[in-house]
């Protein structure tokens, strides 16, 4: 019977080593030196800081800056791990809400934060967006035209004409891939990184 289990043996440990240990390896070496930025998280650093990652969105709180979509993701609650709590862009735990069309907590939610940006800037249609989750929670960027719909709110509260801030917004558009892959879009770190830097030179926060 070993006689016939030691090919087995071998193959199975073989192949354990060579894709589960040996390819593993090669592949994370190559990713290290071919693509270094991505491999290590594409970590944005500004003043020696790391202040975000250019491949996963962040909430941005203040006025003063320009905000992404809405963030479904969730962490551990801190007073009880058994449970969890809201956790915005939280990259350990990458997911959408679940929620179906039919979902009257999602109706309520949509409604009130286009409620809430209708007040913020009267008059102007709200950009689909600006109230719904991406599939996985933490997609950094947001359409042209999200950008542009919060351009009065930053603008009044930096105290900036809106035609400079919305020269930075347009400057700011990430173009299709080759032109015709993906959409027109606007990475909101990015953004703001490019804001501060062109107006006042503080720290995003």
């Amino acid at each position: 019977m070993l006689r016939e289990l030691r090919p087995a043996l071998i193959l199975a440990v073989s192949l354990t080593v060579i894709t589960g240990l040996a390819y593993p390896l090669a592949m994370t070496g190559f990713a290290g030196a071919v693509f270094p930025d991505q491999a290590h998280g594409s970590l944005v650093v500004r003043d020696g800081v790391v202040v975000g990652a250019a491949n996963v969105g962040q909430a941005f709180t203040s006025d003063r800056y320009f905000r992404g979509r809405p963030s479904a993701t969730t962490g551990a609650d801190p007073a009880d791990a058994s449970k969890t709590v809201p956790s915005p862009y939280n990259a350990a735990n990458s997911m959408g809400s679940n929620l179906g069309p039919t979902s009257k907590a999602l109706s309520e939610r949509i409604a009130a934060d286009v409620e809430a940006l209708r007040r913020e800037n009267p008059g102007m249609p709200v950009p689909i967006d600006l109230v719904t989750a991406s599939g996985s929670g933490l997609d950094p960027h947001i359409s042209p035209a999200a950008a542009l719909f919060q351009v009065p709110r930053v603008a009044t509260a930096r105290g900036l004409p809106e035609h400079r801030v919305r020269a930075i917004v347009e400057a700011a558009v990430e173009e299709p891939l080759f032109g015709v892959f993906g959409e027109p879009r606007v990475n909101v770190l990015a953004l703001n990184l490019a804001l501060d830097q062109a107006v006042s030179g503080a720290a995003v926060r």
